[in-house]
């Protein structure tokens, strides 16, 4: 049941812990102290032993832990054509707390850029994980198109450019098409789109924030099976794209609460992705039955019960327990293990130590080399 291509038995969402090194450069940078090559020269630095961690912890695969992001999404978003990142007058409310009050806005035409600077990213990766002495698969995440749609605010849409939010669909889904072969040109295997809407539309009280931000929220899960299939459908046979599905993550708080039944059937079986990264480390996430509606065959469901809100390890015995369940709707070989999402989805991290972060990833791949033996 080992398994050599993406997504691995013990596997990782994306985002790691920033490093010292990194916040300190970042403020320096800030204050006019360091210039971007300085900042720049910093994260590689940084990045490329984040790559020696993760081969350490045993792992298959290694990202680059967004180190070079502010945010898992707007820092993509806003680099692509027509659209810019703007102060508004709200963060996005979690928790208790609030980000920093930013928004994409759609100032033009969508497109791709041929010089998106995700795609540099990327090449460092590659070429640093093939470097090690025993390579590993390098893995890019980038957020979902869904997210865009979503999450933009409905006067921030350029009427000279679109009527309404599901005018961008097309030209939306155009760009990630584009993006996607960038990415597999440049040696992309294994890539990743970041979501947060299905857990919004598992949750009636975010369906109505939706609703009064301006989102037509009749039909949704219909219209984003369509987006997504669309941005990926000249995906290459040999890349592998999966989905990880968020319910918010931000100094270790949360926003979506919901079991995934009202997305299950457009999601895993509407959508063709390869492989699906569900949280399933609170009983905010609801039980296992909506994985009855993935296919049988090759998709893979990674199952996040190994928090990355908390340092406190899990109990082994627990996790095994779990996983056992989880078999009751959908085959072991069609199961892996990761946290539940990433430790650091903005550069401000989830509240706990970078040696909690690897205990985590340590027992993750051990607990992988035992369930799939």
């Amino acid at each position: 049941m080992h398994r050599t291509t993406p997504p691995f038995r013990a596997d990782q969402v994306g985002s790691f812990l920033r490093t010292p090194a990194i916040h300190d450069a970042r403020r320096a940078h800030e204050a006019g102290e360091i210039d971007a090559a300085e900042l720049h020269r910093i994260e590689d630095h940084e990045i490329v032993d984040l790559i020696r961690e993760q081969e350490a912890a045993g792992l298959q695969l290694a990202t680059d832990g967004e180190f070079r992001r502010s945010w898992w999404h707007f820092d993509f978003i806003g680099m692509l054509e027509g659209v810019e990142i703007v102060e508004i007058d709200h963060g996005i409310q979690f928790q208790g707390v609030q980000t920093k009050p930013k928004s994409p806005a759609v100032i033009g035409k969508i497109g791709f850029p041929p010089n998106h600077p995700f795609l540099d990213h990327f090449s460092f990766l590659a070429a640093n994980t093939a470097a090690l002495a025993h390579p590993v698969t390098p893995k890019m995440t980038i957020p979902s198109p869904t997210v865009l749609h979503w999450r933009a605010e409905s006067a921030g849409i350029d009427p000279a450019f679109y009527a309404d939010r599901d005018a961008i669909l097309d030209d939306l889904a155009a760009a990630y098409r584009t993006a996607v072969q960038a990415f597999y040109d440049a040696g992309c295997r294994y890539l990743q789109f970041d979501d947060t809407t299905w857990a919004y539309l598992c949750s009636p009280a975010e369906i109505e924030k939706a609703a009064d931000r301006g989102v037509d929220v009749e039909n949704l899960g219909e219209k984003y099976v369509k987006l997504i299939n669309d941005s990926i459908r000249d995906k290459p046979a040999d890349m592998v794209i999966t989905t990880h599905v968020c319910r918010g993550n931000f100094k270790s708080t949360w926003i979506s609460s919901g079991g995934y039944e009202p997305v299950a059937e457009h999601l895993l079986a509407g959508c063709d992705y390869d492989g699906y990264f569900l949280e399933y480390d609170s009983e905010r996430a609801g039980g296992f039955e909506p994985l009855r509606f993935l296919p049988k065959g090759d998709k893979i469901v990674v199952l996040g019960l190994i928090t990355s809100k908390s340092g406190d390890l899990e109990d082994p015995d627990e996790v095994k327990k779990r996983i056992a369940e989880a078999t009751e709707f959908v085959a072991l070989d069609q199961l892996a293990l990761s946290p539940q999402c990433g430790f650091a989805s903005t550069e401000e991290g989830n509240v706990l130590t970078e040696a909690q972060q690897w205990a985590k990833m340590r027992e993750i791949v051990a607990l992988a080399d035992e369930i799939w033996a």
